[in-house]
């Protein structure tokens, strides 16, 4: 079982918060329209901070866990692209100034961060108190990529959203962004602008990542340090990634089918996690380096497939897929 020190986890909260406060900074103190140039740069900054991270701690926790990291970083990076394609289609239903854009990304990152600590916190506290969490877990990642294979070709629907329609309902709302504050006073009445109804749509969907990713990751790892900086360091860049590859997200016609793939992967190796340990060690265990593998794989080719398939027929559009079908979609049906 992997130990960390006080002093390990102290260092590796502080890093985090440093990259925290620096995207803070160029989030939200100096909003901008974001550059290809610039979202380039910062996005392999980020990737060249998480894969240094990897390499030294696997130096000095060995690679097995180096595997663990690497693989959790892996998983988490492609569901958080997901998570951009949602993030893409709820800004355009704002219609968000490009210019303040940056601010709901930086804000939207943190309330994931926070979100995931908790469900890291409660995952680990469940999974070493009642070991057949592990099939819970299987069985849920399992549900939802079916869901999500089903849907595959639908988008989430801001209408959809509780906390949105209620927000709309019971606050006072601005018609404009109000140079980008969340409330505003107005004749001496405060008001809340869109820009907090956006934020209110960004962090009831990060719950609903919460839900998938963790799970996901404790699918290649059982430590919580492990799944707490993979989840960590694959939220931190996802604000540059997101002026980087929201043009090619369109493009990606088959990402929904790939994340499916991957879920109902980790979901079965949860599952047979649990058997070999519940019922009888002959079931057999799918070590990390092959779920690196598989993981990897099946993120490749769906990004190929995906690139061919939209050079050859430019009118397809992605989606970033739905757990559920909206009433507009059964119509057409």
């Amino acid at each position: 079982m992997l130990e960390v020190t006080a002093l390990g986890w102290t260092l590796t909260i502080g890093v985090i918060v440093a990259l925290l406060a620096l995207d803070l900074t160029l989030g939200v103190l100096r909003p901008h329209v974001v550059g290809f140039r610039e979202a380039a740069g910062w996005s392999i900054f980020y990737i060249a901070v998480a894969i240094a991270f990897g390499v030294v701690f696997a130096s000095v926790a060995g690679w097995d866990y180096g595997t663990e990291y690497f693989a959790g970083y892996i998983v988490e990076k492609s569901l958080s692209v997901d998570n951009l394609f949602v993030f893409v289609i709820i800004m355009s239903s704002f219609a968000v100034p490009e210019r303040y854009q940056q601010e709901v990304l930086t804000f939207g990152i943190i309330i994931a961060l926070v979100l995931r600590v908790i469900f890291i916190v409660l995952g680990a506290a469940l999974l070493n108190l009642f070991s057949f969490m592990f099939l819970i877990f299987g069985l849920i990642l399992i549900y939802t990529a079916v869901q999500l294979y089903r849907h595959r070709d639908e988008d989430p629907s801001v209408e959809d959203n509780a906390l949105v329609r209620a927000g709309r309902r019971f606050l006072p709302v601005t018609e404009d962004y109000v140079e980008g504050r969340m409330t505003t006073r107005i004749d001496g009445r405060r008001m809340v602008t869109p820009l907090f109804l956006v934020l209110l749509a960004i962090g009831s969907t990060d719950i609903l990542f919460a839900l998938d990713s963790i799970p996901a990751v404790f699918g290649v790892t059982e430590e919580a340090y492990i799944v707490f900086v993979a989840n960590a360091f694959a939220l931190l860049g996802l604000r540059a990634l997101f002026f980087l590859v929201k043009g090619l997200l369109d493009r990606l016609v088959y990402l929904s089918t790939g994340l499916s793939v991957i879920l109902a992967f980790i979901g079965v190796k949860l599952v047979l996690h649990w058997a070999h340990k519940a019922v009888s060690e002959a079931v057999p265990e799918v070590g990390t380096p092959v779920s690196l593998a598989v993981i990897v794989g099946i993120l490749v080719v769906t990004t190929i497939a995906s690139l061919i398939k939209s050079k050859r027929d430019p009118s397809l559009k992605a989606h970033a897929g739905s757990l559920h079908a909206h009433p507009e979609h059964q119509r057409q049906e």
